[in-house]
């Protein structure tokens, strides 16, 4: 008989450990699918959050265009491009470079302004006198090189002293 209750004791534990380790396992399956539930909510929290981060850049973006289109239309006077600017071939844009005609306005030209010579100092000493430049063969003087017009100054040969007038 104590062989037989030692038997079934056995038995009687086995089935303890038994069900206990499939409550572990049921346990630990329901476990993982918590923590995977939780993992996609929290991927679910990030999209959501990049969403909204989209949205706000969005929101912001097409404010400033807004803005803008305010500024254009009231202090700029710029509109949106219409379809009669734009070309149509190549022959329309070889003929924008045709010369002017004889009742054509003259072109608009700028202003150079250049700052008064030091007479005294250091830049003074380093630029160097205007006689002096116009002493030098091959040079011409500071205020004679402003007043000729480029194709003028495109036709003079260079010489080397030129070269060095030019970076000047």
């Amino acid at each position: 008989m104590i062989a037989g209750g030692s038997r079934l004791r056995q038995i009687g534990w086995a089935l303890v450990l038994a069900v206990c380790f499939g409550l572990l396992l049921a346990l630990t399956f329901k476990v993982n699918a918590v923590k995977s539930q939780v993992r996609l909510t929290e991927r679910h929290i990030i999209a959501a959050q990049h969403d909204k981060l989209m949205l706000e850049t969005e929101f912001q973006t097409r404010a400033s265009q807004q803005q803008l289109a305010n500024w254009n239309a009231i202090e700029f006077g710029y509109g949106p491009p219409r379809a009669d600017q734009y070309l149509e071939s190549e022959r329309q844009l070889a003929a924008l470079g045709t010369p002017r005609g004889l009742d054509a306005p003259s072109p608009v030209r700028v202003a150079l302004n250049r700052p008064p010579r030091e007479e005294q100092g250091l830049l003074a000493d380093w630029l160097g006198d205007e006689s002096e430049d116009a002493a030098r063969p091959g040079r011409t003087s500071t205020r004679e090189f402003a007043s000729t017009d480029l194709a003028q100054r495109l036709t003079r040969p260079v010489a080397a002293a030129g070269v060095a007038e030019v970076a000047r």
